[in-house]
């Protein structure tokens, strides 16, 4: 049933641009669709777009409790910017994160992989999965240029570990792209893209990347590129993508 729905949705979604994919994941499942915004330049173009055409639909963010700075301020710009806009944000268990840090170390991500990917599930998919629990479908900023595991992106998708239907509408542009609309629509965006930070997630886990390098080169350095995912957005269709849950937390 869901592969179906799933079809018929990108039956629907061809040849739609950004803002028509926008429309169509309101049109079709309002009011149990959101938007998953970490207000980098991807998300930050879609929080424009939804604000020109489904205002009604909810945005929310993770806050791990180890983001930049600059990532609150922004948050603050556009809860200013776009006042009608519905922002809503979720935290981690606080128990959970005390456990954690009591029996791993505050800075447990960078001792092991298997360390990195338990701090992602506490701070970030435990979250999630709340944020998501009454929706149908949800909307991500997710470019099949990010990053090798992010390739085989389409449209519209079945989220498998989340059981929604999860939309993509800018899954075929290029950076360029995001960035033009930006200039054009005078998007606010974090001043650290301007420093070199192209993917921006937790303060410690995130780096400005050099000249050539991969745009996910400043994301978990310290591991392969086919591990960098940190549990928000596991496919099974990414062949050779090791999940980014621990083992024994599988979704």
């Amino acid at each position: 049933m869901q592969k179906e729905r799933v079809e018929q949705l990108n039956k629907k979604a061809k040849g739609l641009d950004a803002g028509g994919l926008v429309k169509l994941a309101f049109d079709e499942f309002a009011p149990k669709v959101t938007f998953a915004t970490s207000l980098g330049e991807e998300d930050q173009v879609i929080t424009d777009i939804i604000a020109k055409t489904a205002p009604g639909m909810e945005i929310f963010t993770l806050d791990t409790g180890r983001l930049f700075a600059e990532t609150y301020d922004l948050m603050a710009k556009n809860q200013k910017k776009y006042p009608d806009l519905h922002f809503k944000i979720y935290y981690p268990d606080t128990r959970s994160v005390e456990e954690m840090v009591r029996t791993k170390g505050i800075n447990l991500f960078y001792e092991s992989v298997e360390n990195r990917k338990l701090c992602c599930h506490v701070r970030k998919v435990v979250p999630l999965q709340r944020a998501l629990a009454p929706m149908d479908a949800w909307m991500v900023g997710l470019r099949r240029g990010q990053s090798e595991t992010r390739s085989e992106l389409e449209a519209v998708e079945w989220d498998q570990a989340n059981q929604k239907v999860k939309f993509n509408p800018l899954f075929n542009w290029s950076l360029e792209q995001v960035r033009e609309y930006i200039r054009k629509n005078k998007v606010d965006v974090s001043p650290l893209h301007a420093q070199g930070f192209v993917s921006i997630g937790c303060a410690p886990c995130t780096r400005a990347i050099k000249p050539g390098e991969d745009i996910r080169a400043g994301r978990w350095w310290w591991e392969s590129s086919d591990q960098k995912e940190c549990g928000l957005h596991n496919n099974p269709k990414w062949k050779g993508t090791k999940h980014a849950v621990p083992k024994g937390r599988e979704l």
